[in-house]
């Protein structure tokens, strides 16, 4: 009898909601998301699109901790990330997601190699350890041979891949990418997300790609729409 694969649901977003304060007195609030929710499963790669503005970094802000929603929920696995602390949320970022940003954030005056190992040195792992799973990380995003140059060094698809390697040497079940090939051109785009998409798979991770690109997006397992404070099916 053939068996369903049964995926676990690794993030949940219910019921969300974003309202900004007026600027001025007497002005309304921008109200960003309305009863937004959201699921994920372990092994699904999510691409939310919709029109610059429309919310698509904030909502992945709400994702990872680095703002709160006005109302609502979001869970990573059993976390409630809407209630942890800053400190806890700084854990949760380290050790439970990966964020790969549009533009990488590498730290200039570390090597490559260096910054990759930055989450786990940051955990209080010894530089031996540390460096040597960010050495097996650089091969895995094809920088073996990279490990030594500055980030000012690399081109701007090494210095993404490099932001890829740094993003999950933590092991998270959750891939968060925002415009992750915004800045680049079509060829290095295109292998930077084939990289992303391999990945995803070899790691099995909970996966959701913010991009512009629609043939990118096309290749992802759903695609949502970010429009008017809701995400519907594109």
């Amino acid at each position: 009898m053939r068996q369903e694969q049964i995926r676990m649901t690794i993030l949940r977003a219910i019921a969300l909601e974003k309202t900004y304060a007026p600027l001025t007195p007497g002005a309304p609030g921008l109200q960003l998301f309305r009863d937004l929710s959201l699921e994920v499963a372990a092994g699904e790669m999510v691409a939310i699109v919709g029109e610059s503005g429309a919310g698509k970094s904030s909502l992945l802000h709400l994702l990872a901790a680095l703002d709160k929603p006005t109302a609502g929920e979001v869970f990573c696995g059993d976390i409630n990330v809407t209630t942890l602390t800053p400190k806890q949320a700084g854990d949760y970022r380290n050790r439970d997601i990966g964020y790969v940003w549009q533009f990488h954030y590498l730290l200039p005056e570390f090597t490559a190699l260096e910054n990759v190992a930055m989450p786990l040195l940051s955990r209080g792992i010894n530089r031996k350890q540390a460096l040597a799973e960010a050495a097996t990380w650089l091969a895995r995003v094809e920088l073996a041979d990279r490990g030594h140059h500055r980030s000012g060094e690399l081109s701007g698809g090494e210095q993404q891949r490099l932001s890829i390697a740094r993003a999950l040497i933590t092991k998270p079940k959750l891939l968060l990418a925002d415009e992750p090939t915004g800045d680049l051109d079509t060829q290095t785009a295109e292998r930077v997300f084939t990289l992303l998409q391999r990945l995803h798979r070899e790691h099995a991770l909970a996966s959701v790609l913010v991009t512009h690109n629609l043939e990118f997006a096309s290749r992802c397992d759903r695609i949502l729409r970010l429009r008017n404070g809701h995400l519907i099916p594109a």
